[in-house]
């Protein structure tokens, strides 16, 4: 009788596990199929946009996108919403231009936008000397007279061999995030870098930049387009270049705001699981992709579920971050609250690649974890999900980390997200419905799974 329970129990086993991906696919389908037929994110991205618009921390359309996401949360079916107390910094940008001429040639303007945090010039014209280098190594080799009193020009390039634009945005990153405090503490007028942009066209893109503490002279960081940039060290080449910059930016100390969060309760026990992105967006564009996509998407999961009656075991709680981009308060403060009130989080992913082609998830988390997820492959192929070797999550999200917290963010199709990001070109009509579906879809059966099996 030994013998024979040992020969059938694989088969015995092996179809309870077949019986439960079965159950897997078929609720995965529920799910694809609710939020593609009757998912809200694209008008409620649309109306973020258009009513909405820009929602830069600090700003009276960030204080609206609050009162807005209060309401979605609650239309969604949330048992509860809130909003929680994050102090933001307040960074206005006000008028700015950028001339050049050649020589003793005539003033030309050129488009450009001002570095997010970076000090203007207090509405003065300063006017100086271009100095071209394409590298911080090439400023390095830059004498101090060579460097005091110019404007440095930094035109490094996002590089065109990685696949995965992510890869490149990183690798230049620094010159966006760096080079004023670099040329500052050397004597610089200014600086201005070529726009962290995959596209070759003439669009500026802003972003955060910052000082080092030490900093004693806070000088102006401006970007301009591609096609400026390259035409700028194309002239450089052959004659002096000189810039006459104007900007009113500047620091305005701090503000009280609001991360906006709502969950539905879970029936086994409290523990959370948290779908995310970030509420705030550049003063430029309208905040699309940049990360209205991710904040209609997270609301979607909790909508598909309610509407689905999917007994959540978990609390599953949508988190709508404040400052991601210019400070991570909202982050931050996120994270100190749940270990002051001793709560316990499982897991949480945040989607702020943009509202493109689902491709699979970045996975911050124990070998063990990982390899449970990738295990679930096969449930995910079927609608194109197949990558879960990344190991990289959202910038809200890292702060739970240290509390051992597993971390995923939505990777998407990243061709096309850096062309656009932190520009005038992030608007609605960037964002296709269908692949803004496909990616709640994605996130609703992931956070399906984990609350199922952790």
């Amino acid at each position: 009788m030994k013998y024979s329970f040992l020969k059938i129990l694989p088969l015995f086993l092996g179809g309870i596990l077949f019986s439960q991906q079965k159950a897997d696919s078929l609720q995965f389908k529920n799910i694809s199929d609710e939020i593609l037929v009757n998912g809200k994110a694209y008008e409620n991205l649309r109306d973020l946009t258009q009513n909405v618009g820009q929602r830069l921390s600090g700003s009276i359309g960030y204080e609206k996108a609050t009162d807005w996401a209060v309401q979605k949360l609650k239309e969604a079916g949330a048992d509860k919403v809130w909003k929680e107390e994050v102090m933001v910094p307040v960074w206005v940008r006000g008028a700015e231009s950028l001339q050049i001429k050649e020589g003793n040639g005539k003033w030309k303007e050129l488009k450009m936008l001002s570095l997010g945090n970076s000090e203007g010039t207090k509405g003065k014209d300063v006017e100086a000397e271009i100095v071209f280098v394409r590298t911080k190594e090439d400023f390095d080799k830059l004498s101090d007279d060579q460097v005091k009193g110019k404007i440095i020009f930094f035109n490094y390039a996002f590089n065109q061999k990685f696949v995965n634009t992510g890869q490149a945005y990183g690798d230049a990153g620094k010159y966006r995030r760096s080079a004023a405090s670099w040329a500052g503490k050397r004597g610089a007028k200014a600086v201005i870098i070529r726009s962290l942009s995959s596209a070759f066209d003439d669009v500026p893109h802003t972003g955060a930049m910052r000082y080092d503490e030490n900093d004693t002279a806070k000088i102006a960081a401006v970007a301009i387009g591609p096609k400026s940039a390259d035409e700028l060290e194309k002239t450089l080449k052959t004659q002096k270049v000189f810039a006459k910059l104007n900007s009113n930016c500047t620091m305005k100390g701090e503000k009280l705001s609001y991360n906006v969060i709502g969950e539905i309760t879970g029936n086994k026990d409290k523990s959370v699981l948290v779908v995310s992105g970030h509420l705030d967006s550049w003063d430029v564009g309208e905040g699309a992709h940049d990360d209205g996509t991710g904040i209609v998407q997270s609301i979607e999961v909790l909508r598909a579920f309610k509407k689905l009656g999917l007994k959540n075991n978990h609390t599953i709680r949508v988190v709508c971050f404040a400052n991601e981009e210019n400070g991570v308060k909202g982050g931050n403060k996120y994270a100190e609250n749940i270990k002051k009130n001793n709560e316990k989080h499982i897991f949480a992913i945040e989607s702020d690649g943009g509202g493109f082609t689902p491709r699979g998830f970045g996975l911050v988390m124990t070998p063990e974890q990982r390899a449970q997820i990738q295990s679930w492959r096969n449930l995910f192929v079927p609608y194109n999900v197949h990558n879960f070797e990344m190991q990289y999550a959202g910038t809200d999200i890292t702060p739970m980390e240290p509390a051992g917290v597993a971390l995923a963010e939505l990777f998407v199709d990243p061709q096309r997200y850096f062309d656009i990001h932190h520009s005038e070109e992030d608007t609605f009509d960037k964002v296709n419905r269908r692949e803004l579906l496909l990616g709640a879809v994605a996130m609703g059966q992931l956070m399906y799974m984990i609350d199922k099996n952790w």
